[in-house]
């Protein structure tokens, strides 16, 4: 399959139940979406919560992908895989099983109430730049400049390699 459309980076993150199962899991769900291929995925790293209520580390990695789905599509599919996972929203920034966010789609800027590409506040979240930076060295965040550049102005601290735990790209 090919997805013949634009590169897409997402993040995966998860705090509650087998974490790492749950990553793996989200990575396969993604593999199977029609109009989406996984290129590549990022080292597994444990991080602390940002905001919220006080809750477990959670366990983040990147995904790049190829898809020719809009962003609204790409959506609709990460919100079906964080269902499948438990996903529950009752607290914003709260615990979950399974959160896939939509970092950048392209160089599109989508602005939507409950859709805004690229993700307004990963250029200062660790937990996103620094896996993002491992997938792809050159990458940049459209508006906001070279992951690498973002990454030496932010606080790196809570984010931990975890080079005992792996995703893989499906076959």
């Amino acid at each position: 399959m090919t997805a013949d459309g634009r590169r897409a980076v997402l993040a995966l993150g998860s705090n509650q139940g087998d974490r790492l199962e749950t990553l793996r899991g989200a990575v396969t769900a993604l593999a199977d979406v029609q109009g989406l291929r996984v290129l590549a995925v990022s080292p597994v790293y444990e991080t602390d919560p940002v905001g919220g209520p006080e809750q477990p580390d959670y366990l983040n990695a990147v995904v790049l992908v190829e898809t020719s789905l809009t962003p609204r599509a790409l959506l609709e599919r990460a919100r079906a895989a964080e269902d499948a996972s438990g996903r529950v929203r009752d607290v914003r920034w709260g615990p979950r099983t399974l959160d896939v966010d939509i970092i950048a789609v392209g160089d599109l800027v989508v602005s939507e109430p409950d859709l805004q590409v690229p993700h307004p506040r990963a250029s200062s979240r660790a937990f996103v730049l620094v896996p993002w930076r491992d997938v792809d060295p050159s990458a940049a965040l459209p508006g906001a400049g070279q992951v690498t550049t973002l990454l030496a102005s932010i606080d790196v601290s809570g984010v931990r390699a975890r080079p005992d735990l792996s995703l893989m790209v499906p076959r």
